[in-house]
């Protein structure tokens, strides 16, 4: 369990976990420690050090790599712990925390992982030799490092609407790498110096096959009877393959194909291909329903001068005074105090699950259309809430857009890291002390 555990955790995260035996005590008994790089106002000890070498020793000895000269494994190790310490100091000074919430959760996930309860992580921790309060203290700056550069990185990398269409359009001619696709297929060869002749027969051989195909004949019936591939005695089945995993030549003709499609004839240096695209499965790319909510509402928050109780009374008299007739949208505006929507009339327009905090989308849940509900609280202030339609929606296309941006975005985002790494360090005051 411990190498698992370990292994949940980046090497350069640990620092600390395991207690030190590289640490020097003195005649009175006073334990020691010298400074291995001074990092802006903080440090690195020599002790964190020399804790991820062996850390690092030991993972690389498991893998059967290659030891690096220990000099040249110090160096790098050192330079990932100053690393980590501009990033953990820069995270302090934009007064990033993680909630012990979420701390708990990720906890919970290692304990998860290995098969154990979390009441029982402290115990197995220490089974190890490993301080839980050390390792718990390992998780967070991996959670605070990790939200750093989601703030400084990934939130920063803009994606515009032509790069989404124009990756949206390349997608269109290659096979969706997550998908499985059950393929046949069908080999008329030629010989490699083959004359004009005979490319001409093996040629006119793959359009009269092909034309049998479209016309309705059985696929692998004409596989058996035509094909010179290996796979001809199974009736040119190619079984299930991933996109990734569909032979180069195919991958764009698979990509034009609906399921049932027989390909016009390849030509390739081996000889003129139909493919024929049985099934698809997988991938993402499946049609998307969602249920929509259109509803509007009136926001008003406490302050100095109001409590909860006075906010609950004025929205429960401008919900009755709508009751008996007066403009919902006519009082949004003048009395709500959410800037989004007040001067829409509170409105909200149509809105996927989800969209809203968890008291919000639970209250919207239990109306009827056209119905407003009683006075609710949530994080935002109190409110009351119209429903006023339902219906189900399409979002596919919506969906398709947001993972292609997730997709440019992550495909840019390993060189701006590197990137704000690199002036991070340029602009930090290191000196080297061993």
């Amino acid at each position: 369990m411990q190498r698992f555990l370990l292994a949940l955790v980046p090497a350069l995260f640990l620092a600390g976990v395991a207690h030190s035996q590289t640490r020097e005590l003195t005649t009175t008994g006073v334990l020691l420690d010298r400074v291995a790089a001074v990092v802006n106002d903080g440090v690195v000890l020599e002790s964190e050090l020399d804790e991820q070498v062996a850390l690092i020793t030991e993972r690389l000895r498991e893998q059967r790599l290659e030891l690096p000269p220990q000099n040249v494994l110090r160096r790098q190790v050192l330079e990932r712990l100053v690393m980590q310490e501009i990033q953990m100091q820069r995270a302090n000074r934009a007064n990033l925390k993680i909630p012990e919430e979420a701390l708990n959760s990720a906890m919970g996930e290692v304990a998860q992982r290995n098969g154990i309860p979390l009441s029982q992580l402290p115990e197995a921790l220490a089974a190890q030799g490993i301080d839980y309060a050390a390792y718990r203290e390992a998780i967070r700056k991996e959670l605070t490092i990790s939200l750093l550069r989601q703030r400084d990185v990934i939130q920063r990398i803009s994606v515009t609407p032509r790069e989404i269409d124009q990756y949206l359009e390349r997608q269109k001619n290659a096979p969706r790498q997550s998908a499985e696709y059950d393929v046949s297929h069908i080999l008329i060869a030629v010989p490699q110096a083959a004359t004009p002749e005979q490319l001409e027969e093996a040629e006119k051989r793959a359009q009269e096959v092909y034309t049998r195909a479209k016309n309705g004949e059985d696929f692998a019936r004409l596989a058996v009877q035509y094909s010179n591939s290996q796979t001809a005695l199974e009736g040119g089945a190619l079984g299930w393959r991933k996109g990734s995993e569909l032979p180069t030549f195919l991958t764009d003709v698979i990509a034009r194909l609906k399921p049932g499609d027989v390909s016009e004839p390849l030509r390739t240096p081996t000889g003129f291909h139909l493919v024929r695209l049985n099934q698809v499965r997988g991938g993402g790319d499946e049609q998307v329903i969602v249920e929509q909510v259109h509803a509007r509402h009136i926001l008003m928050k406490t302050n100095e001068l109001q409590d909860d109780a006075t906010v609950r009374q004025k929205l429960q008299e401008i919900r009755a005074r709508v009751l008996a007739g007066e403009d919902f949208a006519g009082l949004a505006k003048t009395t709500s105090e959410d800037p989004g929507s007040a001067a829409d009339g509170g409105d909200l327009g149509w809105t996927n699950p989800g969209t809203f905090v968890p008291e919000f989308e639970k209250v919207l849940s239990q109306l009827k259309d056209n119905e407003i509900s009683e006075p609710f609280r949530t994080q935002y202030g109190w409110h009351i809430v119209q429903v006023l339609g339902r219906r189900q929606h399409d979002t596919t296309d919506e969906l398709r857009r947001r993972q292609a941006a997730e997709a440019i975005r992550a495909s840019h985002a390993d060189e701006e890291t590197e990137l704000w790494m690199r002036r991070l360090r340029d602009e930090a005051y290191v000196e080297y002390k061993l």
